[in-house]
């Protein structure tokens, strides 16, 4: 009796006969970790972004039973109408990362491989940092990034600084304790003072880390966008590496009028889905770098596109990212494989738990400022049950347990008759 060729393969799974037949949920803080089962003995992480619920994730569990999971870019075609812009993209990026964790398992390759290979070992990252009122602790602040190893620094600079000072802002009633209006509509104006102080701040900080390292800036308060330049302007001096969200990314006028009129690089995009809510920013060279969240922008794949899309426009990509181990490992992968990726955000360097929630990558995971790109297959992760189990949400405080009541939701969803 003759052995097929199969039995001398270590082979990873069947893919062409793999079904995905569950998803089930988990939460961390404000952040789902959701798991794709599939009928093979393999299954896909992904992660819904911060401040999204379950519920984003779960209400397209009925769309994707059944298919393929390494049929990433049919699967994303058919859920993608689900998501938009902010938080509201969290269910479909979630299924799109755990896709392409699931298919790099059944192939046996790192996801950064199936979005067409790496053109980096490592990637850089910049951290959080909490900001202080105080100028000079703010810059020892970022000064002790630097010593862990970091290449790459970003501080929150607002009126949420000039707040008690006064003088230094004037405002409608109320506007200043609401974070609901947009930016143009809120009335809030920044007094000459107001703007002295701000840059006095900034330069205290740069004196403290000095000029040789990249430092952005963040958070600027919902200022128009006549004030937002009269403060660029007033802190190009101190050679920043962008400007971050001084104003909604849907006003691309208003960002092409900030740009020509400051000499520092303007930056936005963490709320934006997909290529198509990126392409007027570029086609009118309304910004110098884009900065997607994975979680938001569409997933790995989705995410490189609007890399692509930004180099062929001139444009660099840095990306926004605010979560557990999963959706960074998603981040890292297409990072990875972007040739215009300059630097990723991490939010939690300070919490050492965060290392902690996977296993299969570096103790800690961020060294020296970078993340290595793994070569292991899919996200290169699993994740480790007791940790998680550790910090599980209050409010939702299950471990993958069966989400049977969603798998029939059933609508007409075609987009055409």
């Amino acid at each position: 009796m003759t052995s097929s060729p199969e039995s001398h393969v270590n082979t990873a799974s069947r893919p062409s006969e793999l079904k995905i037949t569950d998803m089930r949920t988990v939460t961390i803080g404000n952040c789902t970790i959701i798991k794709i089962y599939t009928n093979q003995d393999i299954y896909g992480l992904g992660e819904v972004r911060d401040g999204a619920g379950k519920e984003y994730a779960l209400t397209l569990k009925s769309r994707i039973l059944g298919e393929n999971p390494c049929n990433i870019d049919k699967v994303f075609r058919r859920i993608k109408q689900f998501g938009h812009h902010a938080r509201q993209a969290g269910g479909v990026c979630a299924i799109e990362m755990a896709l392409m964790d699931l298919s790099g398992k059944a192939y046996g390759v790192p996801a950064y491989q199936l979005a067409g290979g790496k053109f980096r070992d490592r990637v850089r990252i910049y951290c959080d940092t909490t900001t202080s009122h105080d100028a000079e602790e703010m810059g020892h602040r970022l000064k002790e990034r630097m010593e862990m190893g970091f290449t790459f620094l970003k501080m929150d600079v607002g009126i949420g600084l000039l707040k008690g000072i006064p003088g230094t802002l004037a405002a409608p009633s109320g506007m200043l304790e609401t974070s609901t209006v947009m930016h143009p509509f809120t009335g809030i104006r920044l007094t000459d003072k107001g703007i002295s102080v701000l840059s006095d701040y900034v330069g205290k900080v740069r004196e403290i880390v000095g000029y040789e390292i990249p430092l952005a800036a963040d958070h600027f308060g919902h200022i128009g966008v006549e004030d937002c330049i009269r403060l660029g302007k007033a802190l190009d001096k101190y050679n920043l590496a962008w400007y971050e969200d001084m104003i909604p990314w849907q006003f691309t006028d208003q960002y092409l009028r900030l740009k020509n009129a400051c000499d520092t690089p303007i930056c936005t995009g963490e709320d934006t889905y997909l290529k198509e809510g990126f392409m007027d920013l570029f086609e009118q060279q309304a910004i110098s770098v884009c900065h997607p969240d994975l979680a938001t922008s569409g997933g790995i794949l989705e995410t490189k596109k609007i890399g692509d899309l930004a180099q062929e426009h001139g444009i660099a990509m840095a990306m926004h990212m605010a979560a557990m181990p999963v959706a960074q490992m998603a981040s890292v992968h297409c990072a990875a494989a972007t040739e215009n990726f300059v630097v990723l955000e991490n939010h939690y360097v300070d919490v050492p738990w965060w290392n902690d929630i996977v296993t299969g990558l570096p103790d800690p995971i961020i060294q020296d400022g970078f993340m290595m790109v793994p070569d292991t297959p899919g996200l290169g992760i699993e994740l480790n049950e007791e940790v998680v189990t550790e910090h599980l949400s209050g409010k939702d405080p299950g471990y993958f347990e069966p989400t049977n009541e969603w798998d029939d939701m059933r609508s007409h969803d075609r987009l055409w008759s």
